[in-house]
């Protein structure tokens, strides 16, 4: 993707990080009341999920809590839906083609099918942003979150977002509602590592 600095509007992006702030007691809530075995069969897909996100939260070695957000990615890309989930292959295969618009037409129609499912949103704001279109992507991306607060993946696109505009406090606050949700991530400790020491004004 060329390197470019496109004008993303702070309006579209604060009120989702002033929500991501709220969901913080309720992510250690969450976290104290959830079965520490990921291994326990839960009831219902959603409880499943829930499980994985306390382990991933609980997790510090990287090799494993990788195991398990890789677990979550598998959720994640099950839209419950035949027809979505076939959209979505289409999706990929013309991505790996580079047949972008097609990508594209095929994304739309799986969101006006079925606009509640995340996985969605966040796959046309990956592309998006693949793409150079900035404020699609942010657009995209704030639904995702919307739908799916705890969506690690969108949390990093967000960051990437915001530090390309050079919005290098609300970039660390994304990266740091990330390692809320994926602490063991090095990637993400690295860049609130990087964000601190800049706006701290120490050499990087």
């Amino acid at each position: 993707m060329p390197a470019m600095r496109i004008f993303v509007s702070m309006r579209s992006v604060l009120p989702i990080l002033l929500a991501l702030a709220a969901i913080s007691p309720a992510l250690a809530a969450a976290d104290d009341s959830a079965p520490a075995d990921r291994q326990d069969q839960a009831t219902s897909p959603r409880q499943h999920l829930d499980t994985l996100f306390t382990a991933l939260k609980r997790e510090r070695d990287p090799e494993q809590a990788n195991i398990i957000a890789d677990e979550i990615r598998e959720i994640w890309n099950d839209s419950g839906s035949a027809t979505i989930n076939l959209l979505m292959q289409w999706t990929d295969k013309a991505i790996l083609e580079k047949r972008n618009a097609a990508a594209l037409d095929f994304l739309d129609q799986a969101i006006a099918l079925k606009p509640d499912y995340a996985e969605a949103w966040n796959r046309r704001a990956t592309l998006n942003y693949a793409l150079g279109n900035y404020r699609k992507s942010m657009e995209d991306i704030n639904q995702v979150l919307r739908l799916e607060p705890r969506h690690f993946g969108a949390l990093a696109g967000m960051a990437a977002i915001l530090d390309e505009n050079g919005n290098d406090e609300l970039a660390l606050k994304a990266w740091q509602r990330f390692l809320e949700i994926y602490p063991s991530d090095r990637n993400a400790q690295q860049q609130v590592d990087t964000l601190t020491n800049k706006l701290a004004g120490n050499p990087i």
